[in-house]
């Protein structure tokens, strides 16, 4: 019996713009997932996986991880995963335990899949990307307990911030990926861990993302740069699934 939930959190509003490419990286993620249990927490019904719908909460940076934790909650597994609508994520992620030994990962620490390669809709020609350094919670694997824990202490953080006269634009500056910004925060600081999975999720930058709202197209590529990859084929052929 597997010991790993997937929690896929979702505002939906890729359901909207753009539904044939959610529609694709949904079916990615059930072959991905394998026998691993799927809980979805979306803002509106949903037929995937166990879904539990929050309702029409909109979309915010605190929103995404009040999600992360409704699903932690209702998970019953020692691991849990992270997964959003617009990554291409393979077996090789949620199979964590064959690239981490067991003294690195049987014990309270938040697990980043490193392996993974960003594809810009707007770049021409079409390319991979990768660069390696950040810890972004759409990798995260982590003990579903200590997970639990922390973001408990974080919304418990917030309040008093809130109450201190602190905006929620001042705090969410320090609200980063857990086991990053946690001193800056003042909550509990706790290790992390980066492994490299043998194939890398393909995370699509795009004009629908929430991150676009910041950055827009001034992100930039990162400094290995790739036509092809082995396990997901050419660029070109990848960012149709965006388009068509």
């Amino acid at each position: 019996m597997s010991d790993l939930t997937v929690i896929y959190y979702t505002s939906n509003y890729l359901d909207e713009h753009n539904p044939k490419f959610v529609a694709k990286t949904r079916e990615q993620l059930v072959k991905a997932v394998g026998d691993n249990h799927l809980i979805s927490v979306s803002q509106k019904p949903m037929d995937f996986g166990e879904n539990i719908c929050v309702g029409d909460i909109g979309r915010s940076h605190l929103n995404i991880y009040r999600q992360i934790l409704t699903g932690c909650k209702a998970a019953k597994t020692a691991y849990v995963a992270m997964a959003e609508d617009d990554i291409l994520y393979s077996d090789s992620h949620f199979n964590f335990k064959r690239w981490i030994k067991p003294k690195d990962y049987e014990k309270d620490v938040f697990l980043y899949d490193m392996n993974k390669v960003s594809i810009f809709t707007w770049t021409k020609p079409p390319q991979f990307s990768f660069r390696s350094k950040r810890m972004v919670v759409n990798q995260l694997i982590a003990p579903r307990k200590m997970l639990i824990e922390a973001l408990e202490e974080r919304f418990k953080r917030f309040d008093e911030l809130i109450a201190q006269g602190k905006t929620e634009e001042q705090i969410i500056k320090y609200w980063g990926d857990p086991g990053r910004y946690e001193n800056l925060l003042g909550v509990t600081q706790r290790e992390t861990f980066k492994f490299f999975s043998w194939i890398p999720s393909v995370v699509f930058t795009h004009e629908h993302a929430f991150g676009y709202l910041n950055h827009g197209s001034r992100k930039k590529l990162g400094d290995l740069r790739i036509i092809e990859l082995a396990d997901w084929g050419r660029a070109e052929d990848i960012v149709k699934m965006y388009y068509e």
